[in-house]
């Protein structure tokens, strides 16, 4: 065989065998996040807390949706505004998935954050967003414990004036209600929405 027609055969074997290789990894591999995976994770697994409607609330009641998942306070000067700013943005670049999102904003600071005032902090962002409150301080530190949330009030001039220093990430739920994905504060939208867009699709 001319050693040309050879080499030309060898370089097709291999190339042919590399797509082979390429598609099995694809197809058996997971799916690339830019999140933190925590795909089966034995925190976070679920909560019950109280929304701003007054509504008992578990994730169970958001079957179906991607749970996002966020600790703050109304407050905040800036990580938590500019998180659930993100979020919103994230909804719309779903599109019509966008409705199958479920923000959630769990407050560090039940003392100042009335039901009547996260409502109103919700609205800022995104009517479909549901604040969530626990019933006393000593549940609060149990499903701050179990999130791994860091929270801790910080004195200010005044007795109401103080901050709250606060975890800042986001819990990622899948539509069976399954902890997924950790998102790092400062992230983007656009990265936040790909990993849904994954997650909606398995």
């Amino acid at each position: 065989m001319d050693p040309r027609r050879l080499l030309r055969s060898i370089l097709l074997a291999v190339l042919a065998g590399s797509a082979l290789l390429l598609g099995a990894c694809s197809e058996g591999g997971k799916a690339s996040f830019n999140a933190i995976d925590v795909t089966g994770a034995d925190y976070a697994k679920d909560f019950a807390l109280t929304d701003h409607n007054g509504q008992a609330r578990t994730l169970k009641d958001f079957q179906g949706k991607v749970v996002v998942m966020f600790f703050g306070y109304t407050q905040c000067p800036d990580v938590c505004p500019t998180s659930m700013t993100e979020l919103a943005a994230v909804k719309k670049l779903l599109g019509k998935d966008g409705e199958k999102v479920q923000g959630l904003f769990v407050t560090v600071d039940p003392e100042r954050d009335t039901p009547e005032v996260m409502k109103a902090y919700m609205a800022n962002f995104d009517p479909s967003f549901l604040a969530l409150y626990a019933a006393s301080p000593d549940q609060l530190a149990a499903v701050a414990k179990d999130y791994k949330v860091y929270y801790k009030k910080v004195a200010g001039k005044t007795p109401t004036s103080y901050t709250m220093d606060h975890s800042a990430g986001m819990y990622i739920y899948d539509t069976q209600g399954r902890l997924r994905l950790y998102s790092r504060y400062g992230s983007g939208a656009g990265a936040l929405a790909d990993d849904i867009r994954l997650l909606l699709k398995s």
